[in-house]
């Protein structure tokens, strides 16, 4: 039976848009802020040839960095400002959350409230401006011997002014949108730096489109494949949405209390979903993979393989591309282990258990305390496991296919997860919104009502 709020929500209209002035303004602000993030994925590095970055795109095709490339929406394949996107922002959020688990001194600052909150988030942001400084700096080594061998130089003037500009470009651009994506959160609908992820993921869409049927206009893909893909898309995006909605709902129990019926039992459900940590495990799992592959990738391009060092990167360049069993091992193994890591930094059981004991609420049949707490350890694993199951199946069952079929442009399902889930998530808080301005004007003429009566 849906419970009032609901009632609410179903019956809300999108009518009332021009009535909350507040919404509109944060639908107006996370707009806005991502235009700003598309311009700025054209404004190219300073020193680049643009024609020589079409046969970069052509020798990368292909290749693990498309991954890349989808989620900065074609901002590595311009090699723009934003060339890197928010990547190493995340990847720094992932070593400073890691390390948080691992050190008491990391632990009891967390554990400060706001200012804890704002120290490692100062902390993030020194990682984010290291990892970019690294991956810029052998993003600017391959693109100056890119294309040495055919005769056009990616570069116009290669040298150590080139390496300092492109490496202080990539830290702007990065940290921009760093700073974007927070303004979105706080003044925004949504997460900020998932809405850029999926900005970017969006963007490239029409292009994966066009290249899907224009495959098929060709002969380069059949008609079968073709519908087929069509089929897996609206089957993948339909149990998406089942399976982000699921839950398990746990009963609780409170003290019975005096009403006008006589001792009546409060009852509540607290529901846990089957995928608690969302769309980050897969964003956190490809973000650690990426990093290193940026610098393999472009390092290529610039190392000799007579050298033990030219070899082991041409060896790893070529064993970690779509399809093949180390990538999709490291990339399956990144999703399990973030899964189960990001659910026990949402949920805390024990914190859980000791609340609901606080304020006297139990689950029927389970002993307060110790025993609550092993119960949601319990029913919170067993989640866990096919959550982490079924982000494992959606990622990387397209890659397989699009390496199976020999499908010639990126098709991932890591993108399709990101696109649905944080698509939903923002319609979720737009309802919150206009919920709340519903309950509002509900509140505005109950005190009016009173006022005549008084």
């Amino acid at each position: 039976m849906a419970s009032v709020a609901e009632q609410m929500a179903s019956s809300i209209s999108f009518a009332k848009f021009s009535q909350a002035t507040d919404l509109k303004k944060r639908l107006w602000f996370t707009i806005v802020a991502l235009v700003v993030f598309r311009l700025l994925s054209y404004v190219p590095l300073p020193g680049i040839d643009p024609t020589a970055l079409g046969l970069l795109s052509q020798q990368t095709q292909g290749g693990v960095l498309d991954l890349f490339n989808s989620f900065s929406g074609g901002s590595l394949k311009r090699m723009s400002l934003t060339a890197l996107g928010v990547t190493p922002y995340i990847t720094a959020s992932i070593v400073v959350q890691l390390a948080t688990s691992l050190s008491p001194t990391l632990a009891a600052i967390k554990k400060d409230g706001e200012s804890g909150r704002k120290r490692l988030n100062q902390y993030t942001r020194y990682g984010t401006v290291g990892l970019t400084i690294v991956q810029g700096y052998f993003i600017a080594l391959g693109l100056e011997s890119f294309g040495a061998s055919q005769g056009v130089a990616a570069v116009i003037e290669p040298g150590i002014m080139f390496r300092v500009a492109a490496v202080i470009s990539l830290v702007g651009g990065t940290m921009f949108l760093m700073w974007l994506g927070e303004q979105i959160t706080s003044r925004g609908i949504g997460n900020g730096v998932s809405l850029i992820i999926m900005a970017g993921i969006v963007a490239s869409m029409p292009t994966t489109l066009y290249n899907l049927f224009e495959g098929s206009r060709t002969g380069s893909l059949d008609l079968v494949r073709l519908l087929g893909i069509i089929v897996a898309v609206v089957f993948l995006v339909l149990f998406i949405c089942f399976m982000e909605r699921a839950q398990r709902r746990i009963l609780i129990q409170y003290p019975k209390r005096q009403t006008q019926r006589g001792m009546q039992a409060d009852r509540s459900h607290l529901p846990l979903k089957i995928n608690t940590a969302g769309v980050i495990p897969p964003i956190f799992a490809s973000s650690l993979l990426l990093m290193p592959l940026t610098i393999t990738q472009f390092a290529g391009n610039y190392v000799q393989g007579q050298s033990g060092w030219g070899d082991f990167i041409i060896t790893m360049n070529q064993y970690l591309q779509h399809g093949s069993p180390l990538y999709m091992s490291l990339y399956g193994a990144g999703i399990i282990f973030f899964s189960f890591f990001y659910t026990a930094v949402v949920f805390n059981p024990e914190e859980t258990a000791d609340n609901l004991k606080r304020h006297g609420g139990f689950i029927p049949g389970i002993r307060p305390g110790k025993n609550t707490e092993l119960y949601f350890d319990y029913v919170l694993t067993r989640l866990t496991v096919i959550g982490a199951g079924y982000l494992a199946i959606i990622c990387l069952l397209p890659e397989y296919l699009v390496s199976a079929l020999s499908i010639p442009f990126y098709l991932g399902g890591t993108s399709l997860l990101i696109v649905v889930n944080v698509t939903m998530d923002t319609v979720t808080q737009i309802q919150s919104h206009l919920l709340a301005h519903q309950y509002g004007d509900l509140i505005k003429k109950a005190k009016l009502k009173g006022g005549r009566l008084r």
